[in-house]
């Protein structure tokens, strides 16, 4: 048993050993959904354009003039708004408690407690055979105050084309300074309506947004505590 849980320690704190002296890599593109969805051929478009759209100046298409260039269909690009600027408190206060006082005895049954008294040890008397007291208190206070502000652009990629007409996006972008990596992902639903002129949809406006602002590299490494104290936090109950 010991020798696997030194096995397990060493495992854990060699894993990241090639990482040391060097910069966090980046996340491969390659095999993902929004790899796939660049790289697929889109679904042919239904026939019917008229004969003349070719020879005209002005057409209706997406790469005209005023064609309409918002992300409607799967590889298409669209740029997602991030701007949260959220406040919170909340304070609670609870108090309780209990007092209890309860006795019995039996002074008189046909002379039985004068009987048992008399073989009862000195002191002791049916008149109180039992008394019991009991008292609990109970005082808790909580508060929480949190405040959050981001601002922040993404582009996204549309992967999926439903069959309702909603469109799933996901996003990621990531930053490398020096040896510290900041990355940011998005995803979630969206209806082609909310997207603006701009080709730009806000966050509120996307379903089951998942927002994911973050980075790793040797500063959060530093934050964070050390996988052993981690463990022990859980295990120890107390």
């Amino acid at each position: 048993m010991r020798a696997i849980i030194c096995l397990l320690i060493l495992v854990s704190g060699c894993g990241r050993l090639h990482e040391v002296g060097r910069a966090p890599g980046f996340s491969p593109l390659e095999g993902g959904t929004q790899h796939y969805a660049l790289y697929t051929a889109p679904f042919p478009e239904t026939a019917g354009a008229a004969p003349t759209e070719g020879a005209s100046l002005w057409t209706a298409t997406r790469a005209s003039l005023f064609g309409d260039r918002r992300a409607a269909r799967r590889g298409d690009i669209l740029t997602v708004v991030i701007e949260i600027d959220d406040k919170a408190e909340i304070s609670n206060a609870t108090d309780r408690s209990r007092n209890g006082n309860s006795s019995m005895g039996i002074p008189q049954l046909f002379g039985i407690p004068q009987r048992l008294d008399a073989k009862l040890p000195e002191g002791a008397s049916m008149a109180e055979a039992v008394k019991a007291q009991g008292a609990s208190t109970f005082s808790g206070d909580g508060s929480v105050a949190r405040k959050e502000k981001l601002a922040l652009r993404v582009a996204a990629t549309v992967v999926e084309d439903l069959p309702n007409g909603v469109l799933r996006i996901e996003g990621q972008q990531e930053v490398r300074v020096n040896h510290e990596l900041r990355e940011l992902l998005v995803s979630g639903y969206v209806r082609p309506g909310d997207i603006s002129r701009q080709n730009e949809i806000t966050y509120d406006k996307i379903a089951g947004a998942r927002i994911s602002y973050g980075g790793r590299g040797q500063i959060s490494d530093v934050q964070q505590p050390r996988w052993g104290q981690q463990i022990t936090d859980l295990v120890l109950p107390f």
